[in-house]
């Protein structure tokens, strides 16, 4: 090779050649359109569930939420100037209110879909900017309002099919009177309203002195091993969701297979709050029932499958997806344990939600090659 064909080849290419494109430079065929298409296919399990434990109203509930939240996002696309078909289309609008839906209880009035559509879109996403740049979960901001404005709907919980099978253990959730009513088998009653599990823990009076022999049993009539079989497999009261762990776990599986979530989020998640419930029952088992029971029982794993995992207001990183994961558990566990409310999953991933860009400032990862420079070499 002579010194002319050393020099062609070290030659530079024409810089008209040359195409400049911003990050990233390498890119999947995912869509948004179909990302969301994969989180619907993996709430269908739970609504499916919903509606066979609670009957057609949660089906109701659950197709005029989707469509008041799709028709409300039109409506802020229309005004804003914004195109509709485009924003609406790409599925964002249609996963809020499924997952708003499931976040319910299946008694609310048909007015209260409507109200938190307009908090799901327009106060938790579209003020933002639209979907990306919200920071705090849409359909938990609607859940945490609904249940500030109308707390009486938010809390009327209904029986599941199949909750009578024993009634024995379904004792503890009913008033006596209506107890008495549904063993005997009349049918004066127009409606039946019961107590969630996490309800009754909340209002059992804490057994602080562990040596009290009545410590033990405080919470034996809603933690029993058959009671605890119930409410894995969903015939408790609760959200029209959150109540089948089955369905929730398959939900799961199918996120973790397409690579729509990070494990991390919802292992250490339900793990905290699993080894501090655990830890206070052992140490004080007058004071909160069992660690199964808090993972089994309100609205633990939808919100750490569904809610915490959302790729928008979750950590970008590893580490900072642990850190995140560790915080809501241990709000939630603290809410559930001393807080004057029986839940605390929605306000412990909110709170979570505004430290996320401090958390990925804090666990962000070098770039290749970055070198940090000392501070002599600084001055």
């Amino acid at each position: 090779m002579n010194e002319n064909d050393k020099t062609d080849s070290l030659r530079l290419p024409d810089a008209g050649t040359l195409v400049l494109s911003s990050s990233p430079h390498i890119s999947a065929p995912e869509t948004v359109r179909r990302i969301m298409g994969k989180v619907l296919l993996a709430l269908l399990p739970a609504v499916a569930a919903g509606v066979w434990f609670f009957g057609f109203r949660a089906l109701l509930i659950i197709v005029l939420t989707t469509v008041f939240c799709v028709g409300v996002e039109a409506l802020w696309c229309w005004l804003a100037g914004k195109p509709v078909t485009a924003t609406v289309s790409d599925g964002s609008a249609a996963v809020t209110g499924v997952l708003l839906a499931l976040n319910l209880p299946v008694g609310v009035p048909l007015y209260v879909p409507l109200i938190g559509a307009f908090l799901a879109i327009w106060l938790g996403k579209q003020v933002y900017g639209g979907i990306g740049n919200n920071p705090f979960n849409p359909a938990l901001v609607a859940r945490v309002g609904l249940l500030i404005a109308l707390p009486a709907a938010m809390t009327t919980w209904t029986p599941p099919r199949g909750m009578m099978e024993e009634p024995a253990a379904a004792r503890a959730f009913f008033d006596p009177d209506t107890f008495k009513q549904l063993q005997g088998g009349k049918v004066e009653l127009d409606s039946v309203t019961c107590a969630t599990p996490l309800g009754v823990a909340g209002t059992t009076p804490k057994i602080i002195d562990s040596a009290n022999p009545k410590a033990e049993l405080n919470f034996a009539r809603i933690s029993q091993d058959g009671q605890l079989f119930d409410y894995f497999i969903g015939r408790r009261a609760g959200c029209i969701g959150e109540t089948c762990a089955p369905a929730l776990l398959l939900g799961a599986l199918i996120l973790i297979c397409f690579n729509l979530i990070n494990w991390r989020v919802p292992v250490c998640f339900v793990g905290t709050v699993m080894l501090i419930t655990g830890a206070v029952n052992y140490f004080f088992p007058g004071v909160t029932p069992p660690a199964l029971f808090h993972v089994l029982t309100g609205g633990l794993l939808i919100g750490a499958i569904f809610m915490a995992t959302d790729m928008v207001t979750s950590p970008i990183t590893g580490t900072g997806c642990v850190v995140f994961a560790i915080g809501c558990g241990v709000i939630t566990s603290v809410i559930r344990i001393w807080g004057n409310y029986p839940e605390g999953v929605s306000f412990s991933i909110l709170f979570m939600n505004a430290l996320v860009p401090l958390i990925d400032r804090w666990f962000v990862t070098r770039p290749f090659g970055y070198v940090v420079r000392s501070r002599e070499a600084s001055k």
